[in-house]
């Protein structure tokens, strides 16, 4: 089975988020990225799957070669071989059609890709790139089996799970529950030095006109100060809550 898993980088969590350019540009300066939470889960499933039906396991990034070291973090975990593609990621669709070309090329029979990236949130790359694809697509995916030519899928439903089977080949969006956090693998030595030597093939964008382009970035409103009300005032406090806050 060859198993491909897209990789997104993007800014730890912790990172303070500034804009340039009028704010209508990411400001990386001073920005540790990471590999996307979702598609982390996804990787060490592969792995799994790598470990005990004997699968091969490559990653895939759309990006620059700023984005080189997530992807040897990733081969560090225990892929076998990394693909670049040389591009700006623009859009959902613009990364979509990039991907699509990499898992022709490849012939890959399932392509795990975390459900959303957590820099833009807009969950869209999984199911355009199985409906590029022609592939069966499940998303929010948390449980994968695979027996032969079929997959045993468990996906988030509204209140509840839904089981399922699926031929492959097979795009997934996964999330936590793929693999829980304390399956998470951390990149020993052993696994870092041969990152170094593993194979990172870089290929060029095919050509695609993005469908969305990003305007303008805007942080939320700094939060107001708190304003601290006597337990013996109750009248301020239902007048705050009714006139200020407007939750009564």
């Amino acid at each position: 089975m060859k198993i491909l898993v897209c990789i997104s980088n993007v800014p730890d969590t912790t990172s303070k988020i500034n804009f340039t350019n009028g704010d209508t540009e990411f400001d990386t300066n001073g920005v540790q990225f990471v590999i996307n939470p979702n598609d982390e889960f996804g990787l060490t499933r592969a792995i799994w799957f790598k470990e005990k039906q004997g699968a091969t396991v490559h990653v895939v990034n759309v990006g620059g070669a700023e984005t080189e070291a997530t992807i040897r973090k990733a081969l560090a975990i225990g892929a076998d071989e990394a693909i670049r593609v040389n591009a700006t990621p623009t859009d959902g669709f613009f990364v979509a059609k990039q991907l699509a070309e990499i898992v022709k090329e490849g012939g890959y029979d399932l392509v795990i890709a975390g459900k959303e990236s957590l820099d833009y949130n807009g969950g869209m790359v999984p199911g355009m790139l199985a409906g590029i694809l022609g592939y069966n697509f499940v998303n929010s995916c948390i449980g994968i089996e695979v027996e032969g030519t079929s997959a045993k899928v468990v996906r988030e439903i509204d209140g509840g799970k839904e089981t399922l089977s699926v031929g492959l080949p097979l795009v997934v969006g996964g999330q936590k529950g793929i693999v829980e956090e304390k399956d998470l693998r951390i990149p020993n030595m052993r696994g870092i030095m041969q990152a170094r030597t593993k194979a990172l093939a870089v290929k060029e964008p095919v050509a695609v006109d993005a469908k969305t382009k990003a305007v303008k970035f805007e942080k939320p409103a700094a939060k107001s100060a708190c304003k601290l009300v006597s337990p013996d005032n109750l009248d301020e406090l239902v007048n705050l809550l009714h006139n200020e806050a407007k939750v009564i």
